[in-house]
């Protein structure tokens, strides 16, 4: 398959590339190495693939430079990783949220539309659930409320998404994803952090009094979510992929200390705006649609997470 992978140097999308090359898919990547999180770190990722994939620098804001890739690329698939992420720094820059997540997910519905491209799958997000009052989240629940310009972003590409399957028939399936943790993890989410915090000596910042709960899923389970998603005719759809297992802050950080053999220091700070009580996914339908089955424990997950944090000092 020849396929156009947008963020493919960040957390998510370097597993992507490493996955698909290893079944033989051609790729395209595109990425922008923003200054949301060290840049070398991009780099050092697509640094292990360049000579494989055609590697391209641009922002998915730029029409210009998007549009002959799409018009030489004849891609058989878009996968959409690339967003500006994270729920916190979305309410200090709520425009440059809109412009990227919004704009730059159309420009490329809008392109792949306009080239013929028939599958589309779009990394939404669990934020889009919001403060939801019902557990498990379903896909069938109501969400029209989200507490963040990130959330919002997201709910709006699944229904941009919608749009271009509605007029076009085009194949678009979003994926919600809970909370992804890993090799390579972005080093502002929480277990990176809190890793190297511990390590380096240093208190962690826990927000609130540690009962958050969430839904923590190991990048190789997710990476069978998007495998799944690629290759089968599913129309438009929304799926959540994660572990559906809940998990206490509190014990996060206990098996954080457990893996390292060093206890943690605690600074408390006040619970922070957008932040939820709970995510947990409801994986039928991932089940049902694309075997989805998690096979890695946050237990067996943060344990190798840990192997690979010493690995890297």
């Amino acid at each position: 398959m020849n396929i156009l992978l947008t963020g493919g140097a960040g957390f998510i999308g370097s597993h992507v590339v490493e996955s698909l090359l290893g079944r033989g898919d051609s790729l395209t990547v595109v990425d922008d190495f923003n200054d949301f999180y060290d840049p070398s770190l991009k780099r050092r990722n697509a640094a292990a693939f360049a000579s494989r994939v055609r590697l391209v620098e641009a922002d998915i804001c730029d029409l210009a430079k998007l549009h002959p890739l799409f018009a030489e690329g004849r891609f058989d698939a878009v996968v959409h990783l690339a967003a500006r992420a994270g729920v916190r720094p979305s309410i200090r820059q709520p425009l440059l949220y809109t412009r990227v997540n919004i704009e730059g997910t159309h420009n490329l519905l809008e392109l792949s539309r306009l080239f013929g491209v028939r599958k589309f799958v779009f990394a939404s997000s669990s934020s889009v659930y919001g403060v939801n009052q019902k557990v498990p989240f379903s896909e069938e629940d109501p969400i029209f409320q989200p507490i963040s310009p990130y959330a919002a972003t997201k709910l709006a590409g699944e229904a941009l998404g919608h749009v271009y399957h509605h007029l076009y028939g085009m194949d678009v399936v979003c994926l919600r994803f809970f909370t992804v943790y890993g090799p390579r993890q972005r080093p502002d989410l929480a277990i990176r952090k809190f890793t190297a915090a511990m390590a380096a000596g240093r208190p962690i910042e826990m927000y609130g009094d540690g009962t958050t709960r969430r839904d923590y899923t190991y990048i190789d389970d997710i990476l069978q979510g998007i495998l799944a998603a690629l290759d089968r005719p599913l129309g438009y759809q929304v799926i959540n992929l994660g572990e559906s297992r809940t998990v206490e802050l509190r014990e996060l950080i206990r098996l954080i200390e457990k893996e390292l053999g060093i206890p943690a220091t605690i600074q408390a700070m006040p619970p922070q705006p957008g932040d939820v009580p709970i995510t947990y996914a409801d994986i039928a339908k991932a089940r049902r649609l694309l075997d989805y089955n998690p096979r890695v424990p946050i237990e067996e997950g943060i344990a190798r997470f840990v192997r690979w944090f010493r690995d890297q000092r």
